[in-house]
């Protein structure tokens, strides 16, 4: 049995189970929602240490952990291993502190056959992007498979043709892995950052050209394109900076969480 092993546990997020576990238990005191007004489809969440954007991302899993699904697709940018296409795991299972989560392989395998720009490259799979989700995923989402995509130089258009076949299923759940701005000063990054919740919310692909940052732009535009032409709407949830951790406002990098999904 192949496994995808952890490598960036005890850096990016503990590497124990039972802190996993209060890390989730405490960012859920520090939030409420009402009704729900989307049906969720997708999120869009952050990928830096849980102690920087944890609560974050863990609104987005929360909120859509309501719905019923079968499958977890996650998709993030390669931040080491350079790419001209995208990789998609094919692996047995998925390792996280607090137990594997079972790959769809045989789903995998069949995206993989279907579009030239997918191959398996392992070297891309040991990317942090991807990994910082399977924690969230095994503890919100337990005994489902999981798929993951990690991209590199990409037209977002392409992304967005697998993204509109993933959506024609409606037990999959996608997850789309980004940070915002990195390393401005606390009053640039913040002018930025509003730049990419304004397109995010208005579904303006134009609007992403102006300033906004994000390592994960080619996800995010996928998303978008994905939304308009599946008539699929978005919230955005969170937003947060590491200065709020850090009190540094002179290297500040932005992080959000947004839900998207068909209006109730």
């Amino acid at each position: 049995m192949s496994i995808r092993k952890t490598v960036v546990a005890d850096s990016f997020y503990p590497n124990d189970a039972n802190e996993i576990k209060r890390y989730i238990e405490d960012f859920n005191k520090g939030f409420s929602v009402n009704e729900l007004k989307i049906n969720p489809r997708a999120i869009i969440v952050p990928h830096a240490g849980y102690i920087y954007s944890g609560f974050t991302a863990n609104i987005a899993y929360n909120l859509s952990s309501k719905q019923n699904f079968k499958r977890v697709i996650v998709i993030g940018p390669s931040h080491k291993v350079y790419l001209e296409g995208a990789s998609i795991a094919l692996y047995d299972e998925y390792e996280t502190p607090i137990g594997n989560i079972k790959i769809d392989l045989e789903y995998s395998k069949k995206l993989k056959e279907k579009y030239d720009f997918l191959v398996f490259d392992e070297e891309l799979h040991y990317e942090h992007s991807t990994e910082t989700q399977a924690p969230f995923i095994k503890n919100y989402f337990d005994g489902l498979e999981m798929i993951e995509i990690v991209y590199g130089k990409l037209d977002f258009k392409l992304l967005s043709l697998l993204i509109d076949e993933l959506l024609k299923d409606k037990n999959n759940l996608i997850i789309i892995s980004t940070d915002l701005s990195h390393f401005y000063k606390l009053e640039d990054a913040k002018k930025l950052d509003n730049i990419c919740l304004n397109a995010i919310s208005r579904l303006d692909l134009e609007m992403f050209n102006r300033g906004c940052e994000a390592c994960g732009m080619i996800g995010v535009k996928a998303m978008i394109n994905s939304s308009l032409k599946n008539n699929l709407i978005t919230s955005v949830l969170h937003y947060c900076t590491s200065y709020d951790r850090t009190k540094d406002n002179s290297r500040v990098v932005g992080y959000t969480s947004v839900l998207v999904g068909e209006k109730i």
